[in-house]
């Protein structure tokens, strides 16, 4: 399985079944995955840590019988958003912010490595998660791997490009506004956000006010079920909980479910321009879904506005971690000038934003009573170049990064469950995705649907530039 030159990483599935038959070693996994991280990340900057000697080491000891030995990811090497608290690594945000190294897991680690993962390092981000693009003063800039001059999207950019290079199969991200869709379509993989209160996000009880889930990222349909039947579960003491899925994502996936989809170009955010390979892609989407035999017909929604929702949650979801780190003045001037923009945020304006925000989940649930799932272009336009909000201020940065998350930021605000997936290619090679629209509890309608149209065109088929 290594070389000196290894391919990509084989699909989680695959290595799991293969360690716990015995036919390969964690050890082996591990290797692979870090002799990709050593050939291709210092081209696209994906990783901010690589743990090589404690995953060898913890590689070594489930091979010898030890923790996840049998479990549903034994032996698969994952990588996690510097979100994420690892034992005795500093939690870093996407800044410098803090220097102290967390002292035990966060709960989803905890699940992870109970189920066998081993995790190989940490991922960029853009400090606290705030931008659609993975470029910071520290770390400087994530480059797609299908164009090394393209953004990968954010803020989970770093896992994106970790799993689309074939470094990992699986990678952790956190989604607040778009943050694993966006990644997922630029970057042509698989990215769910799951329903708000589907995982914990614990030692958090909420993450800006709800607005943030956490999630995964992968190449397979197949994947993305078997990490986040490990990850789900919510806590006693966590803000929002989910009711627990009906049956595991792994089964709900194999279902061939005859739906209603309707689709559409419309975007969510009045007068956002909607580029004509996008609309394309979405006219090929509705034929492919009709010819699989759903009810696939194009619709124009009305939209509800998520803004007065949406950003009192961002704005002080921002300023209350700010308050959280060790060192607020090592923050970057943009963070520090959100942060001082966000006084208009009062708990009063955040009730009022939350109120808001259960409207809006209100007013998809109609739409959802005469859809089963609803389809719409993850991202209106391509993947952009890199250095797109270089030079700009805090102000100037949020506006320009607004039409990037104009079709995604709505469903944090709701809470619906919604699913990136590849829809094909542009005419100079760079991946689109669609996104899937569930209703509450809905996971393994959009995965269902998702298997079935990766089974008629697997979409893996093609890769960038970096596999």
């Amino acid at each position: 399985m290594v070389s000196d030159q290894p391919g990509p990483i084989p699909n989680a599935t695959v290595i799991a079944d293969a360690v716990r038959s015995g036919r390969l070693t964690a050890r082996a996994a591990v290797e692979h995955s870090l002799a990709r991280i050593a050939r291709h990340d210092p081209a696209l900057n994906a990783f901010t840590v690589v743990r090589a000697d404690q995953a060898r080491a913890e590689a070594d000891a489930q091979d010898a019988g030890g923790r996840g030995h049998h479990g549903p990811l034994a032996g698969v090497p994952v990588a996690v958003k510097e979100e994420y608290d690892v034992a005795g690594l500093v939690t870093t945000l996407g800044g410098r912010g803090n220097s102290t190294p967390a002292a035990s897991d966060s709960d989803v680690i905890k699940r992870l490595r109970d189920s066998g993962a081993i995790i190989v390092g940490k991922t960029a981000m853009p400090e606290f998660g705030q931008f659609p693009h993975t470029e910071g003063l520290d770390r400087g800039r994530t480059h797609n791997p299908w164009a090394l001059d393209r953004s990968p999207g954010g803020s989970s950019g770093g896992s994106a490009v970790a799993v689309a290079s074939g470094m990992v199969p699986i990678a952790l991200g956190a989604d607040g506004g778009g943050s694993i869709r966006i990644p997922a379509s630029a970057c042509g993989l698989v990215g769910l956000k799951p329903q708000r209160g589907r995982i914990t996000p614990s030692p958090l009880i909420e993450h800006w006010f709800g607005l943030v889930v956490l999630g995964a990222l992968t190449r397979s349909v197949a994947d993305q079920a078997l990490v986040l039947d490990a990850i789900a579960g919510s806590l006693p003491a966590d803000r929002y909980r989910a009711a627990p899925l009906k049956e595991p994502l792994t089964s709900a996936i194999t279902g061939r479910p005859r739906l209603r989809v309707g689709w559409t170009i419309k975007p969510v955010m009045p007068g956002a321009k909607v580029d004509p390979e996008v609309s394309d892609a979405m006219a090929a989407f509705g034929s492919r879904v009709a010819g699989l035999g759903h009810a696939a017909s194009p619709i124009e929604p009305r939209w509800p506005v998520p803004t007065p929702a949406f950003l009192p949650q961002f704005f002080a979801g921002m300023r209350v971690e700010a308050g959280q780190v060790e060192h607020p003045e090592r923050l970057e001037p943009r963070t520090r000038a959100t942060v001082a923009m966000s006084g208009w945020a009062t708990p009063r304006v955040v009730e009022a934003a939350l109120a808001a925000g259960r409207r809006v989940t209100a007013a998809l649930d109609a739409l959802l009573a005469d859809w089963d799932v609803i389809a719409v272009p993850t991202m209106t336009v391509p993947p952009p170049k890199l250095g797109l909000l270089d030079g700009l201020g805090a102000v100037r940065s949020l506006l320009k990064s607004t039409p990037i998350v104009g079709n995604t930021a709505i469903f944090n605000v709701s809470g619906h469950p919604a699913l990136s997936i590849p829809m094909g290619l542009t005419s100079d090679g760079l991946p689109l995705g669609v996104q899937l629209l569930g209703p509450y509890g809905g996971e393994g309608r959009l995965l269902a649907l998702a298997a079935e149209l990766e089974e008629a065109q697997p979409w893996d088929a093609v890769a960038p530039a970096y596999r």
